[in-house]
């Protein structure tokens, strides 16, 4: 299973592993799930986890950037017919959108209207713990 997983979740579930982001961020730890993302992604979540008040250390965060870049896909997106209500979210929507079969996880849907969205399924991490659990026991 393919997934863009925004900054948000994945920082989120790093600092709170028993959350639905920390499930999320365990099954991409497990190679159970696949990484869609490319280089403004990987360097957002460099910056991002680098930050002091998350408190992580550098040596964590490269093995993170390192495993996502080492088992999951790499892509290069199309730039979006119309720019999003923030622009640093574009990159995740092009990756979604290049990846097939892709999810985009995100704690933030609002900022990707439905206009833009196309053929990409947003989810929540909490939407995607309950669709992730209901496909692997075969009730949807």
């Amino acid at each position: 299973m393919k997934i863009v997983l925004d900054t948000n979740v994945l920082v989120s579930g790093l600092l709170k592993s028993h959350s639905d982001a920390g499930t999320i961020v365990r099954l991409v730890a497990g190679g159970l799930l696949q990484v869609v993302y490319d280089a403004r992604i990987l360097a957002e979540s460099r910056e991002v986890l680098n930050r002091p008040k998350f408190g992580f250390a550098e040596t964590d965060v490269e093995a993170i950037i390192a495993q996502i870049k080492a088992e999951g896909v790499l892509i290069v997106g199309q730039p979006l017919p119309e720019r999003l209500p923030d622009p640093d979210d574009e990159p995740f929507l092009e990756a979604a959108l290049a990846g097939e079969e892709t999810f985009l996880v995100t704690g933030n849907k609002k900022h990707f209207p439905a206009t833009a969205r196309k053929k990409v399924v947003i989810l929540s991490p909490g939407e995607f713990v309950s669709l992730y659990r209901e496909m692997k026991t075969g009730r949807n």
